[in-house]
């Protein structure tokens, strides 16, 4: 049976920005066709934590994924992070998933310890939260996506699509 994937990314929020990097993995990973679930992409959300989050929410109770994979973009590092947690002011909630061995046999993908105070934190809690109070047993991961270009798009997009197949087999 098909795994649910539910993969989200972010608008830009600076005018000079012509594209948010989380969102052009998504869109690279539209284009494949050799993935053998069934994936949902809710892409663009608004870089506002509580308008993502209700987004969010809403389509996890339409679809009941099996998975979400929740991107942002992070300008500053140089290949893709697996968060680990997400906070909201004392309280922190970490990720069901073993990032170990998600991340093992990739070829540069790091487990990050911070998810940054911007909209990705705030998305990242509201939804574990969620899938927490709602006893659901969705596994949900973070990925913060650096720039992309042609030197790296082949390594970022090989490594991501690892990252769904193995969230798909936990």
């Amino acid at each position: 049976m098909k795994k649910r994937i539910l993969l989200t990314s972010f608008d830009t929020w600076l005018s000079d920005q012509l594209s948010n990097s989380s969102d052009d993995l998504l869109l690279e990973v539209t284009k494949l066709e050799l993935i053998p679930h069934a994936l949902t992409f809710l892409r663009q959300l608004s870089v506002d934590v509580q308008i993502a989050s209700c987004q969010v929410i809403e389509k996890i109770n339409e679809m009941q994924p099996d998975c979400i994979i929740c991107c942002g973009m992070a300008a500053s590092r140089k290949q893709l992070s697996v968060e680990l947690r997400a906070s909201c002011g004392e309280s922190i909630l970490h990720t069901g998933v073993d990032l170990e061995q998600l991340v093992a046999g990739t070829a540069a993908i790091e487990i990050s310890h911070d998810c940054g105070k911007f909209v990705c934190e705030g998305l990242y809690y509201s939804v574990l939260e969620y899938l927490c109070q709602s006893q659901l047993s969705t596994r949900c991961i973070f990925v913060h996506v650096p720039l992309i270009n042609e030197e790296n798009l082949s390594e970022i997009l090989t490594d991501f699509v690892l990252i769904i197949n193995k969230l798909a087999l936990l």
